[in-house]
C-alpha cells in the first residue's frame, strides 16, 4: 500500500462497504459475506451478518496448511523465571486443537463461556485459541486480580470453565494465583463445571478434588479437535473494564469484524508481512495484549514475542532493547509509561547502545497519551526511527488514530496521536453536538457506525451500551476522551473528559499541563490533577517523578516549574503547586490512576481500583499530599 494516508482513508470514506468487502479478502471464510453491514441488527448494526468462519484456522491452521508449519509463531522470554521457549505453528496448532478436545470432552459447546486467569506464559494464548477453535468465548482476568474482582467477573459470565495459573512471577516474588481463584469461587454465585490449572514450580498450588484438573496433564491425554465454524456476528471474547456502577462492563468482540480489522492493520498500520517478528509488550489481560500478542500478529503469518518481565528491573532498564536484538524484532509496541520507566533510569541510552537493534523498524506506543518529551527522546536514541503514538480504546480493539507506514508515513507531530485510520470519522464535539473549530478542545468522537473490530455492544447489556457510549451525542460513539484536531486533521488527545480541570471557568487539559512539565531536565513523568480551590473551584497540582541521579532543590523546581506552565500556557492556569514523588499510581497496563489522585488530594473517600499495580502507592502519595 504505497497511496498515502489522505487517499486511503478517502477511498474508505467514498464506499466504505466496498472498501471492507476488499479487507475481508483477507480471510478465510467458511460461508464469505454475501452482505457487508446490516444497520438494523445491535445498537448500531453488525458487520459481515450473514458470514461463517473460525478465527482459530485463520490464526493457525491455514498457516501450516500453507506449509508454513516450521515458523515460530511465538517467543516466550521469561526474565522473571529464567526460562525461554520458542513454539513453531505446527506446534502451537497441536496444542490448541489438544487443548479444545480436553475443553469439548468436558463439555465444552460453542457459545459456553471459559475465564482465563494467567499470567504472560504460552498457555495463555493456548487457551484463547482452544476457544475459538470450539467457538466458545473466552474471559480473560489479568493474573493476580483480587479475588473480590475476579469473582465478579466469574459470576457475570458464568463459565463452564476456568483455566489459570496456580502463580504468577514478579521480580522477587511470586504471586499464588491458586488462593486468589479458590477465594473467588468461594464468594461467586456461579460456579464453573472444572477448572484447569497449570501448576508452575515456584508454587504448584492444591487441586480441589472433584473441580480441578492439570492443565497440561489435560492437554497430553486429549485427542485433537476441529475447528467449529461460527457466525461473523458470534462472539470470540469478554474482556472486562471496571464499570461506573461498580458492576464490571463486559466488552463484546465479535469474529468476523475483528478478524478483517486485525488482518488489515497489519500491513496498513504497522508494516508487517508473513514471517516479521513484532513483540507487543503489553499483557493478554488487556485489548492490546489480545489484539497485537495474539490474534492479529498469527493472523497475519508473524512472529510474536511473548514477555513475561518489566521494561525495568528484570534485570535492567536495557530489557526491551535486549529482547529486540535476540530476536530480531521488526516493530516494538508498548506502552509510554514503560518508555518513561527506562527513560528514568537510563535517559543517556548508553544500555541501549549495548544491543544490535539493525531490524527494529518502529516504535509504536498506546495506553495512554505520550507526552512530546518523551517521544522526541526514543526517536534520538533510536537515530529517527518512527516513534508512532496512536490512539485507541479497549472498546475498538484496534487503532483509532495513528501513522501508517503500509501507505507511506506522514510526518509525526511529537504528543499528536496522528490521523484516523480508515472506517474512523473522528470528530471534537461541543456540548451541544456540533463540531468545534479546528484547534479547539471539545468531547471526541466517531461518527456511526463504528468499523469491523469494534466492540457491537456490552455482554448481555444492550442497553447499557447505549447510555454509556450513544446517548451522549446522537449518531456518534462517545470516546470519553477530551481533545483537538488541527487544521491539518491531527488528532490530539489531552486527557479523559472527566481529567479537564476547570479553573475560574478557564478549561484546562491535564494532558497540556503534562507535557510542560515533562519537559524539564529533572522530570522523568509527571501527573497534573485538579485539587478544589475555594475561589478558582479547582487548581492545577503536578506530582512529578525525578529522573535517576537528578537531586534538585524541592523548592527551586517547583518554582521553575511554575514558571515553565507561566511561560507556555500562561498565568490563566494558576499553576502554583509541585510536589516531588518517588512513583505514580498506575494500573497494570500503565495508566496513571489521575481520578483517584483527584480523589485523594480533596480528602474524598476512594476505593482502591483492582487495577492498580502497587497499594502502597496511594500511601506514599497520601503523605506527600498531607505536607503540601
Amino acid at each position: 500500500m504505497s497511496k498515502g494516508h489522505a487517499a486511503v482513508h478517502a477511498e474508505w470514506q467514498r464506499d466504505p462497504e466496498r472498501y471492507w468487502a476488499r479487507a475481508a479478502g483477507a480471510i478465510d471464510w467458511s460461508s464469505p459475506p454475501a452482505r457487508i453491514f446490516d444497520p438494523d441488527q445491535g445498537p448500531y448494526g453488525r458487520w459481515f451478518p450473514d458470514a461463517r468462519l473460525n478465527l482459530c484456522h485463520n490464526a493457525l491452521d491455514r498457516h501450516v496448511a500453507a506449509g508454513r508449519g516450521d515458523q515460530v509463531a511465538l517467543y516466550w522470554d521469561s526474565p522473571v523465571s529464567g526460562q525461554k521457549a520458542r513454539l513453531t505453528y505446527a506446534e502451537l496448532l497441536d496444542r490448541t486443537a489438544r487443548l479444545a478436545g480436553a475443553l469439548n470432552a468436558r463439555g465444552v459447546r460453542k457459545g459456553d463461556r471459559v475465564v482465563i486467569y494467567m499470567p504472560m506464559v504460552p498457555e495463555a494464548l493456548v487457551a484463547m485459541l482452544a476457544c475459538a477453535r470450539l467457538g466458545a468465548v473466552h474471559s480473560v482476568v489479568f493474573g493476580g486480580f483480587a479475588a473480590a474482582e475476579l469473582a465478579a467477573r466469574i459470576a457475570d459470565a458464568t463459565p463452564k470453565a476456568v483455566i489459570a495459573a496456580s502463580c504468577g512471577l514478579e521480580p522477587g516474588r511470586v504471586v499464588p494465583y491458586k488462593p486468589l481463584l479458590d477465594a473467588a469461587l468461594g464468594l461467586s454465585p456461579h460456579q464453573p463445571d472444572f477448572c484447569l490449572i497449570l501448576r508452575r514450580e515456584a508454587s504448584p498450588g492444591a487441586l480441589v478434588d472433584g473441580r480441578d484438573e492439570d492443565l497440561l496433564e489435560a492437554i497430553e491425554a486429549a485427542a485433537p479437535h476441529p475447528c467449529v465454524d461460527v457466525a461473523a456476528t458470534d462472539p470470540l471474547y469478554i474482556l472486562y473494564t471496571s464499570g461506573t456502577t461498580g458492576k464490571p462492563k463486559g466488552i463484546l468482540r465479535d469474529t468476523g469484524g475483528y478478524a478483517v480489522a486485525l488482518a488489515h492493520s497489519m500491513p496498513l498500520l504497522y508494516g508487517l508481512a508473513p514471517g516479521d517478528t513484532c513483540w507487543t509488550a503489553s499483557d493478554v489481560g488487556w485489548v492490546v495484549g489480545h489484539s497485537y500478542i495474539v490474534y492479529a500478529p498469527l493472523l497475519a503469518g508473524c512472529s510474536s514475542v511473548v514477555y513475561e518481565g518489566k521494561p525495568v528491573g528484570t534485570p535492567d532498564a536495557g530489557a526491551f532493547w535486549r529482547v529486540c536484538a535476540e530476536y530480531g524484532v521488526k516493530t516494538l509496541f508498548t506502552a509510554p509509561t514503560a518508555l518513561r520507566a527506562i527513560k528514568k533510569e537510563d535517559p543517556e541510552g548508553r544500555l541501549l547502545a549495548q544491543h544490535d537493534l539493525s531490524k527494529l523498524q518502529a516504535l509504536f506506543l498506546a495506553g495512554e497519551r505520550c507526552d512530546a518529551d518523551t517521544a522526541l527522546w526514543a526517536e534520538r536514541l533510536l537515530d529517527g526511527r518512527p516513534v508512532i503514538d496512536h490512539w485507541w480504546q479497549t472498546e475498538t480493539g484496534w487503532c483509532i488514530t495513528g501513522n501508517f507506514r503500509g501507505a507511506g508515513l506522514f510526518p509525526m507531530r511529537p504528543g499528536s496521536g496522528g490521523k484516523p485510520a480508515p472506517g474512523y470519522d473522528v470528530q471534537a464535539l461541543g456540548d451541544d453536538g456540533k463540531p468545534v473549530a479546528a484547534g479547539e478542545t471539545g468531547s471526541l468522537a466517531i461518527r456511526l457506525p463504528l468499523p469491523p473490530g469494534c466492540a457491537p455492544s456490552l455482554f448481555r447489556a444492550d442497553d447499557r451500551f447505549r447510555q454509556a457510549y450513544l446517548e451522549a451525542f446522537p449518531g456518534y460513539y462517545n470516546t470519553g476522551d477530551a481533545g483537538m484536531i488541527d487544521a491539518e486533521g491531527y488528532v490530539w488527545v489531552m486527557s479523559r473528559t472527566d481529567d479537564i480541570i476547570n479553573t475560574a471557568g478557564h478549561r484546562l487539559s491535564t494532558g497540556a499541563l503534562e507535557e510542560v512539565l515533562a519537559s524539564h531536565k529533572d522530570v522523568a513523568e509527571c501527573a497534573v490533577i485538579g485539587i478544589r480551590d475555594a475561589l478558582k473551584g479547582q487548581v492545577p497540582m503536578g506530582l512529578v517523578v525525578l529522573k535517576s541521579g537528578s537531586q534538585p532543590d524541592p523548592a527551586q523546581l517547583e518554582a521553575e516549574l511554575v514558571a515553565l506552565v507561566r511561560d507556555r500556557i500562561g498565568p490563566v492556569a494558576a499553576f502554583k503547586r509541585a510536589s516531588i514523588v518517588q512513583r505514580l499510581p498506575k494500573t497494570r497496563s500503565g495508566k496513571i490512576l489521575r481520578a483517584t489522585l483527584r480523589k485523594l488530594a480533596d480528602g474524598e473517600s476512594y476505593t482502591v481500583p483492582p487495577t492498580i499495580d502497587d497499594p502502597l502507592i496511594l500511601e506514599e502519595i497520601g503523605d506527600v499530599l498531607a505536607k503540601a
